[in-house]
């Protein structure tokens, strides 16, 4: 049997921020907000939350407000030229009210699109960059970097272009400095930091 490809996000978090027009799309518009998810570290990610109209008349949000998101990662290439090329942003199916508790996990399959990048940090840690390219219906598939530490970037390092890769992990958020023309610019990077490797169920 055909392994089927997988992408699901789930997000206990708060709204940083009231929702505003994103784009529209088959005549239905759809808002985007940062829902921000504490680290046990204290740290905290700052994902994007797109969301339909449709779901805002049902369960209107504030910032402050606590919220359990479910949903796909998705991500699409900014062809303004402002900002990151590959734009990455969670694709709100269900909205409903938090209890002011934390969780970020994703379930993704899907097949590297992308050679493995293996390096190592100054303290001699493994990290393993990948592109996981993730099958949606009619044709269309989501490029979502993720990105693999210690003993788990060291297994997926030895993988190839074609493979299938299945994780579960969290979304993150990580901050950078890009150099530009204007001088340098701080950017925020997002990725899926991966937990561990499953094995799916053919």
């Amino acid at each position: 049997m055909m392994k089927v490809n997988q992408n699901t996000v789930e997000l206990w978090g708060v709204a940083n921020a009231k929702p505003c027009l994103s784009h529209e799309n088959h005549g239905q518009r759809f808002y985007k907000f940062p829902l921000r998810v504490e680290r046990l570290s204290g740290l905290s990610d700052v994902p994007n939350v797109v969301v339909s109209e449709r779901e805002l008349q049902r369960l209107p949000i504030d910032a402050g407000k606590p919220l359990r998101v479910c949903g796909q990662l998705r991500s699409f290439n900014n062809k303004s030229g402002q900002g990151s090329r590959l734009v990455i942003t969670v694709l709100a199916q269900e909205l409903s009210e938090g209890d002011g508790t934390f969780y970020n996990h994703i379930a993704l399959s899907g097949v590297l699109c992308k050679q493995p990048y293996l390096r190592r940090t100054p303290l001699g840690r493994s990290i393993c960059d990948v592109i996981l390219a993730v099958n949606r219906r009619y044709g269309r598939a989501d490029y979502l970097p993720c990105i693999a530490w210690g003993q788990v970037a060291s297994t997926v390092s030895r993988m190839s272009v074609g493979d299938r890769l299945s994780l579960d992990g969290r979304v993150q958020s990580r901050t950078y400095t890009k150099l530009t023309d204007d001088g340098p610019q701080e950017r925020v990077a997002f990725e899926v930091s991966i937990m561990q490797l499953t094995e799916q169920e053919g």
